[in-house]
This record gives C-alpha cells, structure tokens and sequence, in this order.
C-alpha cells in the first residue's frame, strides 16, 4: 500500500452503542464476486484490516454465501477479534431468519456477530412481517439474548419512506435499532432522499447511521460529475458512523483509505459547489437505480429468501 501508515484511519462512534468503528467500512458484496479470486479477496479484508479498517460489511445472500465464506476464512489468525463483523439477513419470518443467522455464524466461522441487520426492506410489507408475532425479529431477539449477536439493525436502498414506515413501526413495538443502513451520496442528496427525510430522524434517536453506495457502484462516477474522493469524501462529512463501500481489487482498498486518511470534513462552500455539479444528473434518478429499478433487489428476484 502506497499510502501512509503512519496516517490513522479515524473513528467515530456508533450511535449509542458506544462502539468504536473505521469510518470507513469494507463492504462484503464485492468480496464474493466470482471474477475475484477467493486468494486475492482474502488479501483485501486482512490489508483493509491491517490498515485501520475495523468494520465489516456482508449478508447471508451475497454471492451465494461465498461473501460469507471467504470472510470468514480472512478472520481466521487472530483477525476476527480485531474488528466489528456486521452481516444481514433477509427472513421475515423467525424461523427462516433463525436459520439464516445460524449459518451466517457457521461460514464466518464465529460465535458472534456484532451487528446483525435485516436486510432489503424494500417491500412495504416488511416492517408488519418482522415485528408480528412469529416475525424475524423474535429470533433476532432471542439471538441476542443466547449472546449470538450484540446490536440489531437494517437496511434498504428503495425508498425513504419505507425507512420511515419501519422505525414507526418499531416505535409502536417499544423497539429501537441500533443501527440504519441507507444510501448516502451526491445522487442521493437530490432525489427521494434518504439524507434529507431519513438521517435527521436516526441523529434524534442516536441511532447508528451506516451511510451505503458512496460512489452507488460506481454508477455515480459515469456522470463524470464527480471523484471517487469527492464521493468519499461527501458522506464522510456527512454525520455517518460508517460509510461503507465496496472494495474488489487492491487498488479500490487504496483509493478508499487514501479517502479516509486525507479527510477533512468539507466546508459548506465546499459541500454547495459539489451539490450544484450533481444536480443536473440526480432528478430523475438515472444514476440511483437501486432506488427506481428491481436491478439491486435480491429479494424481488428470490422471495423465497423472505420465509
């Protein structure tokens, strides 16, 4: 790595749970991609680590379980204690999401994981499907409780307004997350915003904000509006916990620690000027298409994943 060690990668504090965490966090998706090698993607999680990254990003269905999978064998070596091992889930029902936690623990080969979060509410069906009785999030609870998982969250890159419906509905339950993961971005700050209708709210309740889709897969940076740094950069200053992006080769891991060790969190000029190039790309949504096509649902194409 060309970049400075000597150059810490900062943390931030993770929502209320106390926890101490990299701002930048290593998504586990990429890391299963069959165009990776599994030698080359082990490489990557332990430089990420040895470079001052300590939260990792996964889910029970990337790649088939094989994100999972060679995360897990990267931990081993005394690797596993030095980090916060996020993963997600998709059941919506408590045994399928029960079984779900159970063999993300066997592929990444821990007794704990130290968030777990329910995955792709995307559907406006979701919230009542976990909160009702025999819903996922008995066996998060109860997983919890048996010391399997520490903190309970989710995620989605659909729509703000799911986000919402979903801490109105644990709200009703007498639940809070630890946690909320959504995209944060250039794009984002525009259209059917998660910055503006969503982030304000988890700051008021010290939940964890876990910013995704910094660069929206690269996607952003065909508009040629804007730097992978810049991008970086953005949802840094942003008041996230974590900013996860993907990483699939050495050269992605360098340009997001380079990020994370020259950081400055950008001056409202800064911030203006950045939002102004953007938004002639953001209206219509075109470079968020997680947010106005099925291309990024997991679950859409698989519901059987769902229970």
């Amino acid at each position: 790595m060309h970049t400075p060690s000597r150059v810490p990668v900062p943390t931030r504090i993770l929502g209320r749970t106390g926890e101490s965490v990299s701002v930048i966090g290593l998504g586990g998706f990429h890391l299963g991609r069959p165009d990776l090698a599994e030698p080359e993607s082990i490489r990557i999680i332990r430089t990420a680590i040895d470079n001052g990254i300590t939260f990792l990003d996964n889910c029970w269905d990337y790649n088939n379980g094989l994100s999972e999978i060679r995360m897990g064998k990267a931990l081993r070596g005394g690797y596993r204690d030095r980090v916060f091992l996020m993963t997600k889930i998709d059941g919506r029902d408590r045994r399928s999401a029960a079984d779900q936690i159970d063999e993300s623990l066997r592929r990444l080969q821990t007794d704990r994981i130290d968030l777990l979060q329910f995955h792709e509410i995307i559907h406006d069906t979701d919230p009542e499907r976990i909160f009702d009785s025999g819903g996922a999030l008995e066996a998060a609870i109860e997983a919890r409780s048996e010391g399997k998982i520490r903190y309970i969250g989710f995620t989605g890159h659909k729509s703000p307004s799911i986000h919402a419906k979903m801490l109105a509905t644990a709200g009703r339950h007498h639940f809070r997350f630890d946690t909320v993961q959504m995209p944060l971005n250039v794009m984002d700050a525009h259209f059917s915003s998660f910055e503006q209708h969503i982030l304000p709210v988890l700051l008021r309740k010290g939940i964890g904000v876990l910013g995704m889709k910094p660069l929206g897969d690269r996607v952003i940076l065909d508009s040629g509006a804007v730097t992978p740094i810049e991008c970086l950069h953005y949802a840094m200053t942003l008041p996230t916990s974590v900013v996860i992006t993907g990483c699939d080769s050495m050269q992605v891991l360098e340009q997001a620690l380079t990020a994370a060790r020259t950081f400055h969190p950008m001056t409202p000029d800064q911030t203006a000027s950045l939002l102004a190039r953007t938004a002639p790309f953001a209206a219509t949504g075109t470079y968020e298409l997680y947010k106005t096509t099925h291309k990024h649902d997991g679950t859409y194409r698989n519901p059987q994943w769902l229970g």
